[in-house]
């Protein structure tokens, strides 16, 4: 499963890493294509109309680790960075996990024992 966490845009039959601004979208893709220009190595973006844009969606990735909720912010060779949100800093503290910001735990967790990971689209 591919891990999504952000604004996607279908457009033209396509969806698209997105970011909205006012009354347009900013697409991105991560290589070149007709009409995109390229930002970064990796990364191209075109600019189009809100009206033009057939749907904006934010997607989060969620899971459960050690019988705890968290949504999923990446993965990397075979771990996968979490982010707790339930809430509660003495189970976030019994479970070793760090504090990254004020009442924010995030830990890298072993793909092997992350559950029901799932997207929610909003």
């Amino acid at each position: 499963m591919t891990i999504r966490h952000g604004f996607y845009a279908g457009w033209r039959g396509t969806e698209y890493e997105a970011s909205p601004d006012g009354d347009q979208v900013r697409l991105y893709l991560p290589r070149h294509a007709d009409g995109f220009r390229q930002v970064a190595h990796d990364r191209f973006v075109q600019v189009v109309p809100m009206a033009q844009v057939d749907r904006l969606v934010y997607v989060s990735t969620y899971c459960t680790w050690r019988g705890e909720p968290f949504v999923v912010l990446g993965e990397h060779e075979g771990w996968v960075r979490v982010e707790y949100t339930g809430g509660k800093a003495p189970v976030a503290e019994r479970l070793g996990l760090e504090l990254f910001d004020r009442g924010v735990y995030q830990a890298w967790a072993p793909r092997a024992e992350i559950e029901d990971m799932r997207e929610e689209t909003v």
